[in-house]
């Protein structure tokens, strides 16, 4: 019975370790597409 509750705590670590290493890094995409953004709209100026 331990071995089983064990092996589930186990199993579920590593789906939390990799589900949040891939959330992690598309966070920081999505943050650096958002900085560029801002740079390329205060470079551009306002348009009349």
């Amino acid at each position: 019975m331990l071995g089983i509750i064990a092996l589930v705590l186990v199993v579920l670590w590593l789906l939390g370790f990799f589900a949040f290493h891939i959330t992690a890094f598309a966070i920081h995409i999505i943050l650096l597409i958002a900085v560029v953004l801002v740079v390329m709209h205060f470079l551009r100026g306002r348009r009349v």
